[in-house]
C-alpha cells in the first residue's frame, strides 16, 4: 500500500512573504483558501490581469496586487510561491527559479512540481485540522473536511482553553504533566464516542 510521507506543518503566514503568480480562477481559489485559514496572511499576487472578485478579496486581507507579467525579481524576499498561470512554461520556469533560491513552491495541478500541497482545513477556534490525500484527490480532502467539521464539537475551543488553564496548575516534571493530561483528556473522546 502506498504511504503518505508528507510532513504536516502549520505556518505563521503573517510573518512570511507569500507570492501567488496568476490572476485567474485557480489563483483566486488559492487566495480564498489561504485567507479563510489565515486572514492575516502576507500575500503578493502578480498577474497582467485580476478578476473583480480577486480584487475585492484582496481588499479584505493584507494582499498586494501587482499588474505585471512574471519576472524573476518578484521572487526576492519570498518564502513561499504558488504558481497558477495557464502557461506551463511559465510555471516550470517559476519552479526551477524557486528551487535555485531554496523557496518553497507549489505549481497548481502539477504534483511533481510541488514542494508542498495545500490540503483541506478545518478550523474551530484554536483547533485546526489539516487533511492531505498526498496530492491524489482534492475532492476527497474536501469531503473529509466536511466530515471533520461535523464531528468536531462546537465547544472544542472552550475545552482547549480550559485544558490550557489546567495545564498551568499541574505540578511535576514534563512526563508527569503529560500523564495527567492524557488521563484527563481520555474522557473527552470517550464521551464523544458514546453519544
Amino acid at each position: 500500500m502506498e504511504r503518505n510521507n508528507l510532513y504536516p506543518i502549520f505556518l505563521k503566514v503573517k510573518e512570511l512573504n507569500v507570492l501567488i503568480i496568476g490572476g485567474g480562477n485557480v489563483a483566486e481559489e488559492k487566495l480564498t483558501f489561504l485567507l479563510k485559514s489565515s486572514p492575516d496572511a502576507n500575500v503578493t499576487m502578480v498577474s497582467p490581469m485580476f478578476r473583480e472578485a480577486t480584487v475585492a478579496l484582496a481588499k479584505k486581507g493584507n494582499v498586494k496586487l501587482v499588474k505585471s507579467k512574471y519576472k524573476k525579481r518578484f521572487l526576492k524576499g519570498r518564502h513561499i510561491v504558488v504558481a497558477t498561470t495557464d502557461k506551463p512554461k511559465v510555471n516550470e520556469k517559476v519552479y526551477k527559479q524557486c528551487r535555485e533560491k531554496s523557496i518553497l513552491v507549489n505549481v497548481a495541478d502539477n504534483p511533481p512540481l510541488c514542494d508542498f500541497y495545500m490540503g483541506g482545513i478545518v478550523t474551530k477556534g484554536n483547533v485546526k485540522v489539516a487533511i492531505s490525500t498526498n496530492g491524489k484527490s482534492p475532492t476527497m480532502a474536501k469531503r473529509l473536511r466536511q466530515f471533520f467539521e461535523e464531528v468536531i464539537p462546537e465547544n472544542i475551543d472552550d475545552l482547549v482553553k480550559n485544558l490550557n488553564e489546567y495545564r498551568k496548575t499541574i505540578k511535576g516534571d514534563f512526563e508527569e504533566k503529560v500523564e495527567k493530561l492524557n488521563e484527563f483528556t481520555k474522557g473527552i473522546i470517550e464521551n464523544k464516542e458514546s453519544e
